[in-house]
């Protein structure tokens, strides 16, 4: 046996991992939240992808229950796995209730799950009464029709009547995710539209905003010079794009 101690250095990973940075903002929360609702899902991707920050889009299978939802809010997490049993299960839910904060979007990543429900009516009325922007179920949806009529914006990835209890259980809240290639954290900005839902990181939204605000207006402008028969060539030259 060796006289010295080889162990793994983990302090970086943990930082970029585990670490919840909420910084402070020079725009407010609400603001940012609704001036991203001004704008479109694949304007604020492209800004990422200009910074070179990619893979910030969740699964395509994440997407609104109805085309019209649009919502911008500051991620709240869940994580939840499947479990046959009930105990401790509805004082959880009643910490996590109690724990979600106004102008939040609820991400709830259920990983593989595939039989049960995560979200309903009550959970629904529930949010709302919290002040809640949305909800984002990487996972399944029931109540519809009880859920359409509460006009909450829902980004979900299917569809069953089967009930959470005796399916599966919340393990924890408050705590960083990983969807599909998508790390998000507890703070960031979870904006939502037809395109489906992408995680805009706390520490770069106001850059990012400002940016893909700009982007909006040059676009009017390219779409100015493809109405007026520009060519492709010359407008590709002049900065645009198609």
């Amino acid at each position: 046996m060796s006289e010295f101690s080889v162990s793994m250095k983990l302090d970086k990973l943990k930082a970029k991992l585990d670490k919840i940075n909420i910084c402070e903002l020079t725009i407010p929360e609400k603001e940012i939240c609704e001036r991203f609702e001004n704008l479109y899902t694949g304007a604020v991707n492209d800004v990422m992808r200009e910074m070179t920050i990619l893979d910030q889009a969740l699964p395509y299978t994440i997407m609104p229950l109805k085309l019209e939802m649009k919502s911008c809010g500051v991620a709240f997490t869940i994580r939840s796995n499947p479990d046959p049993t009930v105990e401790g299960e509805m004082d959880l839910r009643a910490n996590m209730l109690d724990a979600m904060p106004k102008g939040c979007i609820v991400v709830w990543d259920a990983g593989d799950e595939t039989e049960a429900s995560h979200w309903g009516e009550v959970m629904t009325a529930s949010a709302i009464a919290r002040g809640a922007r949305g909800v984002v179920i990487n996972g399944g949806l029931r109540d519809t029709m009880q859920v359409l009529e509460q006009k909450f914006p829902v980004f979900y990835r299917y569809r069953t009547s089967n009930g959470s209890l005796g399916r599966t259980k919340i393990t924890s809240f408050s705590r960083p995710l990983r969807i599909g290639k998508t790390y998000i954290k507890p703070g960031d900005f979870i904006f939502g539209d037809v395109d489906g839902v992408i995680v805009i990181p706390r520490s770069i939204a106001e850059k990012v905003l400002i940016r893909a605000e700009e982007i909006k207006k040059g676009e009017k402008e390219i779409k100015s010079w493809v109405k007026e028969g520009f060519s492709a060539k010359g407008i590709v030259k002049d900065g645009g794009y198609f």
